[in-house]
């Protein structure tokens, strides 16, 4: 597995991303309606291209299995494709934002249980809860910070 930060974003690594992305909500967004899915989606190619630094993680075949976005020392997007989950990469790519971009932030969705227990693994504690998402979607927020 190699770890990548992206300088040149081109369209075919954004279908690639949008893969892994769709992938990896459908198998821990379990909250989402699928429509919704189909609508968050329209917008993942905007966040690609306006992420300060996007680093992903590519299998043995250089095929892109994971990717995360990082502004200021703020992580604002973790994505692991579903056949990857549980191998340690979640871990290897928050390590290389801490140390790399001093990542010691994020948000992510109160419904979405197993990663609130992974960043609480990884040392963030939750210091803020919203009721919506930063789109003003029913969907709760739990900010943390890493202790």
């Amino acid at each position: 597995m190699k770890i990548i930060e992206v300088s040149d974003i081109t369209q075919s690594l954004i279908e690639q991303l949008i893969v892994v992305w769709e992938e990896s909500v459908k198998a821990t967004h379990l909250f989402l309606p699928d429509g919704e899915v189909e609508e968050i989606k329209k917008y993942i190619p905007q966040a690609l291209n306006g992420i300060a630094h996007l680093i992903i993680a590519e299998n043995e075949s250089s095929r892109p299995v994971a990717f995360m976005g990082i502004e200021e020392q703020k992580l604002e997007m973790l994505f692991i494709a579903p056949e990857e989950r549980g191998k340690g990469l979640g871990r290897k790519l928050i390590q290389y934002g801490i140390e790399n971009h001093s990542v010691n932030e994020l948000a992510v969705n109160e419904q979405n249980p197993l990663a609130k227990g992974f960043y609480e693994h990884m040392g963030f504690h939750v210091y803020k809860r919203t009721d919506h998402d930063e789109q003003g979607n029913p969907y709760p927020l739990l900010y943390m910070k890493l202790k």
